[in-house]
């Protein structure tokens, strides 16, 4: 379910099918899915990069077809070339870097014939996050048939690109085996805000967060439909919120700060 969100709170909900499919085998296909309907992302790829000067490609997903052999020929040699590198390890500890800037001209003639000329890139944005001696560093690109990201298309990235690289840092650190809702209990238990809530509330403010109505909640937790709505309400004023959008705006804060992953 995707709620309909304020002007105060536009992200709100947008990146949830990603949220709710970290630790699950299909999180790269949600990931880009979403990306594309956010922000019309043609294909997306994820680094590990470490003080120690390793690189892995973990993610590789989207419409360039030579997209591991970019993935591989990056983590074997070109990420000490990336003119993003600078910044991504001045960084470290910080909260999510968001790297917009893109420009063939900063980019080395070997490093731009390669991830550029023959895979037909055009346009790329970026974002990461440090977790411990990890930096998650996430691509976003688009190829010639696309063309250049619009500068709506840029500002959307920058305004998803939190939640979207600390998704992605708990995804690759915690395995494919979470459902949606042990994704959800993790939050919850390690947020110092919301693991206030009783476990009851902590129950029901999950299955809002995954889309069931207030009856849907009341049928799987086996309790009345009134008490649902008063659990609801008791988990909105400990948290000060009133609406179902301030509880996902909470999430995704909670999701993106810095330390959450720690």
């Amino acid at each position: 379910m995707r709620p309909h969100g304020t002007p105060g709170n536009a992200a709100v909900g947008d990146v949830t099918p990603a949220v709710l499919a970290i630790g699950r085998p299909d999180f790269p296909n949600a990931l880009i899915d979403t990306l594309r309907c956010q922000a019309g992302v043609g294909h997306c790829m994820v680094f590990a990069l470490s003080r120690a000067g390793a690189a892995r490609c973990l993610l590789d997903v989207g419409n360039i077809p030579i997209g591991g052999d970019l993935g591989a020929a990056y983590a074997g040699q070109f990420h000490e070339s990336d003119p993003n590198r600078d910044a991504l390890f001045e960084g470290k500890g910080a909260a999510p870097i968001v790297l917009p800037a893109f420009a063939p001209r900063m980019y080395g003639a070997r490093y731009r014939k390669m991830f550029f000329v023959d895979s037909g890139i055009v346009d790329k944005c970026a974002t990461a996050i440090w977790v411990d001696d990890t930096c998650f560093y996430v691509n976003f690109y688009r190829i010639a048939a696309q063309g250049r990201f619009s500068d709506a298309q840029r500002a959307r990235l920058r305004a998803i690109a939190p939640a979207i690289s600390a998704s992605v840092a708990r995804h690759f650190q915690q395995g494919s085996t979470a459902t949606a809702d042990q994704t959800l209990a993790a939050l919850f238990a390690t947020s110092a805000l919301l693991a206030d809530l009783t476990p009851r509330e902590q129950e029901v403010c999950r299955r809002i967060l995954t889309g069931f109505s207030s009856e849907a909640i009341s049928r799987a937790l086996g309790i009345s439909l009134h008490s649902t709505l008063t659990y609801r309400k008791r988990a909105y004023q400990r948290l000060g919120i009133s609406s179902q959008n301030e509880l996902f705006a909470i999430v995704l804060r909670v999701l993106a700060g810095p330390g959450h992953l720690n």
